[in-house]
């Protein structure tokens, strides 16, 4: 439970900083030299966020699935589907993330 609260608030503060981030470009004035160090870091944090979930979401699902297979050998040809679809939907989760960190360090 504390994990889970701990990425969401982790989550939620870089979502926060790139819309300051965002925000503080069209101001005018002496701090308008720390936007493109915000926008990095915000960018930094969020791919490495999305980096971890998506690690940690993959190793569960590779368990899961070994764990059932191991249970019942004879079902891992109707596993084997299912798995790989996981596996790409989770990465494809991991490379929104990419881009977005892209858009995002674009505007530096």
């Amino acid at each position: 439970m504390k994990q889970t609260t701990a990425f969401v608030l982790t989550g939620l503060f870089v979502l926060i900083l790139s819309g300051i981030a965002s925000a503080a470009e069209a101001a005018s004035g002496s701090s308008a030299g720390m936007v493109p160090g915000i926008i990095a870091l915000g960018a930094g944090l969020g791919i490495a966020i999305a980096a971890f979930g998506c690690a940690l979401a993959q190793g569960r699902v590779g368990g899961a699935a070994m764990e059932s297979i191991g249970r019942n050998p004879n079902s891992a040809d109707k596993i084997f589907t299912p798995l790989i679809l996981s596996l790409a939907l989770i990465e494809a989760l991991g490379i929104y993330a990419l881009i977005i960190a892209f858009i995002l360090a674009g505007k530096v």
